[in-house]
């Protein structure tokens, strides 16, 4: 559990998972655009996410799309997500 939550206090991580919970699937262009990011830092934290067994991936073609794994721990995921709107408000994380 420790090692997911080092992954997890990763901010970019974090909005990785948050945007795979609001869609389906993504590919590394399309997150990097909707985080406003760099496609080198998204694609880090999505290997770090694979790494981890929290995220997997399909390619169609040259173009690789990721997802949360389908046993995401939703209690996990909630917490998580609820602290990262908490820190994009400016309260303290619960």
């Amino acid at each position: 559990m420790a090692d997911v939550l080092a992954v997890l206090a990763d901010p970019t991580r974090a909005r990785v998972l948050h945007a795979l919970d609001a869609v389906e699937e993504l590919c590394v262009g399309d997150l990097a655009l909707a985080l406003d990011a760099s496609e080198d830092a998204v694609g880090y934290a999505l290997r770090v996410l694979r790494g981890a067994g929290l995220v997997t991936n399909r390619k169609a073609g040259r173009v690789v799309f990721y997802r949360l794994v389908a046993g995401f721990p939703a209690p996990l995921r909630e917490h998580c997500l609820r602290a990262l709107v908490d820190l994009t408000r400016g309260e303290p994380a619960p």
